[in-house]
């Protein structure tokens, strides 16, 4: 299936992730990441240690906040989070395309005398080329991305005034949708103490009143849920209409291509976040220090459920939901009282499994999560993640430095190198015609079998420079074979080359085999 026709689940823009170390300096983890991740699929990332992985994953659920760029959500709407950040672009349209006008006018007027330059004056330039750049199409999608083509509309007071209404509106359904919450343990529970009376032959009348009294608060609040979400489709009527109208404006398709109902969760507040982040879970890399010593495999696997109200504290039916997780993980429900220490680390990886799919997540970062497991439990694990991605339709960033782990696992496959992505392409892609320097590097270091290939491994010479001062122009110019003078001055741009498979390099291999 082609990227198009599926739905996009993340999508990451210039991701930076900078570290202070002191005196001025930053560890440059992250330096630039854009990439697109779709809803079912696997995307596998790859790259020696230290190169910026584990941090990626951990920026793009913003347990570190990113120092820059988007990560846009798209497993959520505007209206149903609604953001504090849209509220404060919303109120201030006017001044905000004041900004991107002179923004857009000053790189404009840069990339013209730019294009007058010799090549090597160009080589100078081209860093504040790329600062210019990025500061107008900042500008362009602080706005754009939130109401799209009518910022080019000649008054943008009407736009101001639709758009804060339908944010209000946002916010009564966000917190209907949180008391609806509420309301719903009321009901469970009832219907559980109902349950309970039936089966032992007790009076039922007095838990049938408190069901029906809980369900009729249920019934009035999905009624007024109903009417707001009434409320907001009138509005994005009357939104569709001006946008309609705005259509023959200059700059319109330029705006609206970039439109959509995606989340912002780089600029989410912290409350906002953590209402997402039962979507958005981590398994970790080590299945000993990431579990709390003095907790029971119940109360591991349930406190996510409590924190993000699936249950009440010591509700019976908790325990049921947390043996189902367990099963599902291939975890016997005896094990329910048991302390990780009493585990393997298999089954102790399991348990982080089941902890982390308990809350039905939507995307599942797995941060090297077979890499401290013997391989036979390696196998297992991942048969293990594949069925569970089957079943419950998820998405994984699977983090690793295993390239035969990757490949069975993936249907694309990031290279990453100090702090940047060299090449993206399909898991099959990757490993039939790798194009860049690097990713050759790391297949030819794979030890093989195969008697038609040469048993001698290809070594990659030289380290991995710091992310504190790293090289200028192409990161990996340090250790390449084919490094030339531009190498060592311009940062590669990601490009096509094949189609799905992009790769950022000044001297594509194919190219050089040709």
């Amino acid at each position: 299936m082609e990227n198009k026709e599926k739905k996009l689940l993340l999508q990451i823009s210039n991701l930076k992730q900078y570290f202070p170390v002191g005196k001025g300096s930053f560890v440059k983890a992250n330096d630039g990441i854009s990439i697109d991740i779709y809803e079912g699929e696997t995307f596998g990332l790859v790259g020696e240690s230290g190169c910026g992985k584990s941090t990626l994953g951990r920026s793009i659920l913003q347990l570190y906040k990113q120092t820059d760029g988007r990560t846009m959500y798209f497993g959520r709407s505007i209206d149903e989070v609604a953001p504090r950040y849209a509220y404060d672009t919303f109120r201030s349209l006017t001044r905000r395309r004041k900004e991107l006008e002179e923004k857009k006018a000053k790189y404009e007027a840069f990339q013209a005398e730019y294009d007058k330059k010799t090549e090597q004056e160009q080589y100078a330039l081209h860093g504040e080329l790329t600062h210019l750049r990025k500061e107008a199409n900042d500008a362009m999608l602080d706005v754009a991305t939130l109401i799209g083509g009518l910022f080019a509309a000649p008054d943008l007071k009407p736009v101001e005034e639709i758009f804060l209404k339908e944010y209000g509106v946002s916010r009564e359904l966000r917190k209907a949708q949180d008391q609806r919450m509420d309301i719903q343990l009321d009901v469970d529970d009832a219907a559980y103490a109902l349950k309970k009376a039936e089966e032992a032959g007790k009076d039922t009348a007095a838990a049938r009143k408190k069901l029906d009294k809980a369900q009729e608060k249920l019934d009035a609040c999905l009624k007024n849920i109903a009417s707001i979400n009434e409320r907001i489709d009138v509005i994005h009527n009357e939104i569709a209409e001006m946008r309609k109208n705005c259509c023959s404006e200059p700059g319109y398709a330029e705006f609206e291509a970039y439109h959509s109902n995606g989340i912002d969760l780089a600029r989410l507040t912290y409350s906002e976040m953590r209402g997402l982040r039962s979507d958005l879970q981590l398994i970790f890399q080590d299945p000993y220090s990431s579990l709390n010593s003095r907790m029971t495999v119940g109360q591991i696997i349930g406190e996510g459920m409590i924190a993000h109200k699936f249950f009440r504290r010591n509700d019976d039916r908790m325990k049921d939901e947390i043996i189902r997780v367990m099963e599902e993980c291939g975890l016997a429900p005896y094990f329910l009282h048991r302390y990780p220490h009493q585990f393997s680390g298999g089954q102790r990886q399991r348990i982080g499994i089941a902890r982390s799919l308990a809350l039905n997540p939507k995307f599942v970062v797995c941060d090297e999560a077979v890499s401290a497991l013997d391989v036979s439990i390696q196998a297992q694990i991942i048969n293990l993640l594949q069925d569970l991605k089957e079943k419950q339709n998820l998405t994984y960033l699977f983090i690793t430095h295993d390239l035969s782990v990757v490949k069975y696992i993936s249907d694309r496959i990031g290279v990453m190198y100090l702090g940047n992505m060299v090449e993206t392409a399909p898991s099959d892609d990757i490993f039939a015609h790798p194009l860049h320097p690097y990713t050759e590097a790391l297949l030819n270091a794979i030890p093989t079998t195969d008697e038609n290939q040469s048993s001698e491994l290809e070594i990659l010479e030289g380290d991995i420079p710091s992310p504190v001062n790293p090289p200028k122009g192409c990161k990996f110019h340090t250790r390449c074979k084919y490094c030339t003078e531009v190498c060592t001055q311009v940062v590669p741009q990601m490009q096509e080359v094949r189609p799905n498979h992009f790769v950022a390099c000044h001297h594509i291999l194919e190219q050089n085999k040709d």
